[in-house]
């Protein structure tokens, strides 16, 4: 019984450990920890906006609202990040922010 309770408080000492380590390395990042964490959701955002740039050529302008306002928030998260840890999203992010400026011009001409 008192191995099983020492193993415990080790693994949880353990966890504990790695998140503090992990919060330190992003902190030497100089990068604030809510601001990853917006990162990591911005990132998941960028996924799905890729694949639905990819997959729809012509949207209804509701539809072009919401890529935009969602795309205008990936672009704010993705800034407050060194581009070092982004870079392998690029090309996501590339062809994100290209269907967004077709976007706004095409909705900067119909008006």
């Amino acid at each position: 019984m008192a191995v099983i309770l020492a193993s415990i408080y080790i693994l949880v000492f353990l966890i504990f450990g790695l998140v503090a380590f992990a919060i330190a390395q992003i902190r030497l990042f100089g990068i604030r920890v809510k601001d990853f964490w917006s990162f990591i959701e911005a990132n998941q955002t960028l996924d799905k906006l890729y694949k639905f740039a990819k997959q729809y050529e012509r949207m209804t302008p509701q539809e072009q609202v919401i890529y935009l306002s969602e795309a205008e928030k990936v672009f704010r998260a993705f800034d407050k990040i060194p581009d070092e840890l982004w870079e392998e999203e690029y090309d996501k992010y590339r062809a994100v922010l290209s269907k967004y400026k077709d976007i706004k011009m095409l909705r900067w001409v119909s008006n």
